[in-house]
């Protein structure tokens, strides 16, 4: 089960979206319309959900 996330969406100044995510702190991404921000954020904090799951490098 993935976790789930507040976002934040701004318009930005070339008419898309800018996402981010207040809980991840520097986790930014953006998108020309919402439904391509949205999957953009579902697709960058399933990523960072993954890399916080694999163990520590020894």
């Amino acid at each position: 089960m993935q976790a789930r996330y507040l976002i934040h969406l701004e318009r930005n100044e070339d008419g898309g979206l800018t996402v981010t995510v207040p809980a991840l702190p520097g986790c930014i991404t953006e998108g020309a319309t919402w439904d391509e921000a949205i999957a953009n954020a579902q697709e960058t904090t399933g990523y960072l959900e993954t890399v916080r799951c694999l163990p520590a490098s020894q």
